[in-house]
């Protein structure tokens, strides 16, 4: 018996177009606050990095001494927070990824 494969989404189309190696993690930015607290809605020149992206795809790995395989912190689809200028930003398809190795991730934010 054999199973179909489901039509791919858009985001594992950029998964296969851009599969990051070793312990690098491909990152999409969250999008920045366009309005601040008293109203004011700021232009994209004024806006800051956003620190806070979501990860879009992991890479192949790496080992240990022993040649056992170290587990990557995240997964796919998890919300983390990363310095503001960390990483290689990259341009695929008119959008804008960050790609970064695994121990720049400062930290998993709880949903």
């Amino acid at each position: 018996m054999t199973q179909t494969q489901p039509a791919p989404t858009q985001s594992t189309k950029k998964q296969q177009q851009l599969k990051p190696l070793g312990n690098r993690v491909l990152v999409k930015r969250l999008a920045a606050e366009e309005k601040l607290k008293g109203g004011i809605i700021l232009p994209d020149t004024a806006k800051k990095k956003q620190e806070q992206a979501e990860v879009i795809a992991i890479g192949t790995g790496t080992k240990d001494k022993n040649g056992e395989a170290i587990p990557f912190p995240v997964k796919i689809k998890d919300r983390i927070l990363m310095e503001k200028y960390s990483g290689q930003e990259v341009t695929l398809n008119d959008e804008e990824f960050v790609i970064l190795r695994a121990d720049e991730i400062i930290a998993i934010v709880e949903r």
